[in-house]
């Protein structure tokens, strides 16, 4: 079988994939270099979230509008959204090395027409250039690794893909706080994204094609020279046999190894089975918030009550390095401990974490400072209209001074304690530098707030749980688990159901937030986050260790398999004995 017969997978995988650093570093090349395409994933979706704050400030239409907020996010996630779909078909007709260079292109467009928009709509068109290519790139550069690892190490090996994406936040992070006193900030910010798609591209024209793909395309001995770089010789005739023999058994079933038909794709049960915890896994790991936390994490700090935006973005920068920790958690694990246990213990964590974060949320929001009449009148001329007009403007608190627009308002916190009451003050830059002088905090976003670092260890806890599992296995889990003749099309379907699912959650969050609470936003996250977990005990299967050829066997004749805990690689156990 592909890799061999393994019979302590659980306890080498990991040592197995570090050795490879000197025994076949050409198996690292691969996968590093595709996994760029998931540092791109990456550093977009964490750059915007900082950059968002000073497109704020320079832009004042998009600061008025929460729309425009949630469309310069969005439009990437809808470009993905096509570039996903696409890029499935493009897969399987094309190849995966050509269609991460053109997503390398792509995304340098974008990058390029972000950084020097003049205003909101060039910069959105930006973000769509961005998309298409991120959405191509998210379900090629995994794909492209699992094909060409061996099975022992195939998890720890796309999960790098899963560390270069959360790397590519780290980074975002950093770059973001970097330029947070430069001129341009944001431009830079979303310019600096157009490096690492030219380096991939540099890459991937000195890389071979996916063997899998070369061979079902009848490039037999270009594949076999790429499979002996990659296996060790006592393994790669019997890798190249089984491959030879799943080939011929999708020929003689379609009557052509290049017949693909959508009809008879759902009626095969082990694509049907496939998608259905493939897709499932997508849209859930969109569902339990993630790209919320990620996209808004500032925002969130903000809101947990930091009120500068280098702050915000410095305590965004600890968030995102834990994210990438996790991921190098799942490296160690996912060949070890297996892709349903790591996925279940992950989505207990979130549970509870969501937990604490509605909570401390809904103790901010309802010990909120109130706005003193006092503090209000100390400064002349400025005092919010909608407070001076308001017949109750003594139940006035912080959440209503900020929720007034005719004009909008801000909170200026008393200059001895910011938890104590507080002017409410039209809300624009002059108004800003006069509190600051005054060595008071200036809130437009957030709630001065004694709960703030509490809200802070939640995130905390979300990502520490979310990374290692729901944050990479999904992406493996697709990467492996569908018919060689239907790898690209249902990798793009799965992957365009993550990216519709992103957007869905990108577009609403701000909104929702608004009209709920971020408190009672968290927690619908979290019902969401039991129910993931119900689907993965029941539909998601054990993938470790199982060959990509014998997955397939196993997905034939699989039950529902309610156990987790027992091992269950009974095909894999059975191909061993014969």
């Amino acid at each position: 079988m592909e890799g061999g017969i393994h019979t302590s997978t659980d306890t080498s995988a990991f040592k197995e994939c570090l050795s490879l650093t000197w025994r076949n570093p050409y198996v690292l090349r691969l996968a590093f270099s595709a996994g760029i395409g998931g540092l791109l994933f990456g550093y977009d979706t964490g750059v915007i979230s900082g950059a968002l704050l000073y497109i704020r400030d320079d832009f004042k239409s998009v600061d008025r509008k929460t729309v425009l907020q949630e469309s310069i996010v969005s439009m990437a996630v809808a470009g993905a959204i096509i570039g996903a779909a696409v890029g499935g078909w493009m897969n399987d007709r094309f190849g995966r090395r050509r269609v991460l260079l053109i997503a390398d292109f792509l995304f340098f467009v974008g990058a390029v027409i972000m950084a020097s928009a003049p205003g909101a709509a060039l910069l959105i068109v930006g973000r769509i250039f961005v998309g298409l290519g991120v959405g191509m790139a998210s379900m090629t550069s995994p794909l492209y690794i699992s094909e060409a690892s061996p099975a022992k190490i195939r998890g720890a090996l796309v999960s790098t893909n899963g560390f270069l994406i959360t790397g590519g936040q780290f980074l975002s992070y950093l770059i973001n706080l970097a330029f947070t006193k430069a001129p341009g900030t944001w431009r830079w910010m979303v310019g600096v994204a157009g490096f690492p798609a030219l380096l991939q591209f540099i890459l991937m024209l000195l890389l071979p094609e996916s063997p899998r793909w070369l061979y079902r395309k009848g490039r037999e001995e270009a594949a076999k020279v790429i499979l002996r770089k990659i296996y060790p010789a006592h393994e790669v005739e019997q890798e190249i046999q089984d491959l030879k023999e799943s080939v011929e058994a999708e020929i003689k079933e379609e009557g052509s190894s290049e017949k693909m038909n959508i009809i008879k794709l759902l009626k095969t049960k082990a694509v049907r089975r496939g998608l259905t915890a493939g897709v499932g896994l997508q849209v859930f790991q969109q569902f339990v918030g993630i790209n919320t936390v990620m996209y808004y994490s500032p925002t969130i700090v903000q809101l947990a009550g930091f009120a500068s935006n280098r702050t915000a973005l410095l305590l965004s920068l600890v968030t995102a390095g834990l994210n990438a920790f996790g991921s190098i958690v799942s490296i160690y694990f996912i060949d070890r401990t297996g892709r349903k246990k790591l996925l279940i213990i992950s989505l207990t964590g979130v549970v509870v974490s969501l937990g604490v974060l509605s909570g401390v949320f809904h103790e901010t929001t309802t010990h909120s400072p109130m706005v003193s009449r006092v503090e209000t009148s100390h400064f002349s001329n400025i005092t919010c209209p909608d407070y001076s007009s308001a017949l109750n403007s003594g139940a006035w608190d912080w959440m209503t001074c900020l929720k007034a627009s005719s004009p909008d308002c801000g909170f200026c916190s008393s200059p001895t304690n910011k938890l104590l009451p507080g002017a409410c003050l039209i809300s624009n830059d002059t108004v800003k530098d006069m509190c600051h002088k005054e060595t008071r905090l200036w809130y437009t976003r957030g709630c001065p707030s004694k709960y703030g670092w509490l809200a802070l260890i939640g995130l905390a806890l979300y990502i520490i749980f979310f990374s290692p599992g729901m944050g990479s296995v999904p992406w493996i889990m697709n990467s492996e688990i569908y018919p060689l003749r239907f790898r690209g099309l249902c990798g793009g379907i799965a992957a365009t159901a993550n990216w519709i699912s992103n957007l869905i959650v990108a577009q609403s969050f701000l909104s929702l937030k608004e009209a709920i609470g971020t408190s009672w936003t968290f927690l619908i996250f979290g019902v969401i986050s039991v129910m993931a977990l119900l689907f993965v005990i029941i539909y998601v299967p054990e993938t470790k260790g199982l060959p990509i050829e014998e997955i397939e066997k196993m997905l034939e004749g699989r039950a529902l398999h309610y156990k987790f805990w027992e091992k269950g690689n009974k095909p894999h156990e059975k191909s061993q004995a014969t």
